[in-house]
């Protein structure tokens, strides 16, 4: 009895001691070390993707009227706005508070990127996009908004 009673409480304990390593969610509002943007991470089915929620200069300073993917390669697609433009999709959940397998685009120059998202804490992650290898790519530290 004894011994059920002590595996019994070593299970439990077990089970908290889990429960307190949980993941590090992404959802939420974030911007980058430039600042230019924010982001809002959302789950889009069993995925998280990411879309443009506000921008430090919305308008273009040529035009005057808001900015649009004017870079992108596709041209049917160069006067859609950027804000409000998805340009983060296909993250799924690999391991250690990490989000891989998904694909990042860059309206600024119109190209698509392999691309990992990792929580480094509650309130900062690594984002990086790469071709091919992610050992060589571009990494920015985001920072979640209050």
């Amino acid at each position: 009895m004894k011994k059920t009673l002590l595996l019994l409480v070593a299970l439990v304990l077990g089970l908290a001691g889990m429960a307190s390593a949980q993941t590090m969610s992404p959802l939420g509002i974030w911007t980058n070390s430039e600042k230019k943007a924010t982001f809002e991470i959302y789950k889009c089915g069993d995925k998280l993707c990411g879309k443009i929620v506000s921008l430090t200069i919305p308008n273009d300073p040529a035009t005057g009227k808001p900015k649009t993917d004017s870079q992108n390669p596709d041209p049917k697609l160069r006067s859609r706005p950027r804000l409000g433009l998805v340009f983060m999709q296909g993250f799924k959940y690999d391991s250690d508070n990490k989000w891989d397998d998904g694909k990042i685009y860059d309206p600024e120059t119109g190209k698509t990127y392999s691309c990992y998202m990792k929580m480094e804490s509650q309130n900062t992650m690594e984002v990086k996009g790469y071709i091919g290898f992610s050992l060589i790519g571009k990494s920015q530290t985001w920072t979640r908004v209050k």
